[in-house]
């Protein structure tokens, strides 16, 4: 299994651990399935589905256990671009030399994100046992990203609380449905347009570009909503 060390796995476990919670009551708690949180927690991002899915995740484990999810998507942020490692070559000494250090320095970043993280956990009463864990609740929209930092296209992730039937139709393409049970999650990519339908409302988390929209819609309604790359009036940011 491919693993992606960014330091966040050992802190997320922690924080769990600290507040007495199982993976199953996480679980449970967040809607989101035990084997994902194990995921995150082990550092296999690739037993998800895909990197959008990622960093939804990541974003709703964060909040639910108390810890800036800005700071946790920034960590993991900074470690996905990060390049893959080439295959050893000989070097010349004075490059080997150098090669020590340079490697120090990049972990020690990686385990200064994480500490970072840990500090911000720690202020905000998270490694408190004595608390109970938090629900999920409605938390301040991070900051807006600035103009030009956004990539092109439109993403769009799904995580489902119910079952639900999930209905999309990119870029012009022929509408594709899926089926998804709770717990179940599924990531949508667009370059230029992206239309989504829920066969009932409030039953899914929707997640656009990174801004969590929550539970939309009306319970037992279906739910449906549009986004144009570039379009002033459409919800997806251009």
């Amino acid at each position: 299994m491919q693993r992606s060390i960014t330091g966040l796995g050992p802190v997320l476990r922690k924080v769990r651990l600290a507040r007495g919670v199982s993976l199953d009551e996480a679980s449970r708690d967040t809607r989101i399935r035990a084997e994902f949180l194990d995921a995150l927690e082990e550092e296999e991002y690739d037993r998800l589905l895909g990197d959008v899915h990622v960093r939804g995740c990541l974003r709703s484990y964060a909040t639910y256990l108390g810890i800036p999810s800005d700071r946790v998507l920034e960590v993991y942020g900074r470690a996905a671009v990060e390049p893959p490692p080439e295959a050893p070559r000989p070097r010349p000494a004075a490059d080997r030399d150098l090669e020590g250090p340079r490697r120090r320095d990049n972990a020690r970043l990686v385990v200064m994100g994480a500490a970072a993280i840990l500090v911000l956990a720690g202020a905000f009463g998270v490694l408190s046992a004595r608390d109970p864990a938090p629900t999920p609740a409605d938390l301040p929209s991070e900051a807006p990203i600035e103009a030009g930092a956004a990539p092109p296209g439109i993403d769009v992730t799904v995580l489902a609380r119910e079952s639900v039937q999930v209905t999309v139709r990119i870029d012009e393409g022929p509408p594709q449905t899926f089926a998804l049970e709770a717990g179940e999650g599924r990531a949508f990519e667009a370059d230029l347009s992206l239309q989504l339908r829920l066969s009932s409302g409030s039953s899914a988390q929707v997640t656009v570009n990174g801004k969590d929209l929550g539970f939309p819609g009306k319970e037992g309604k279906p739910w449906r909503s549009d986004w144009r790359y570039g379009d002033p009036n459409s919800t997806a940011p251009g």
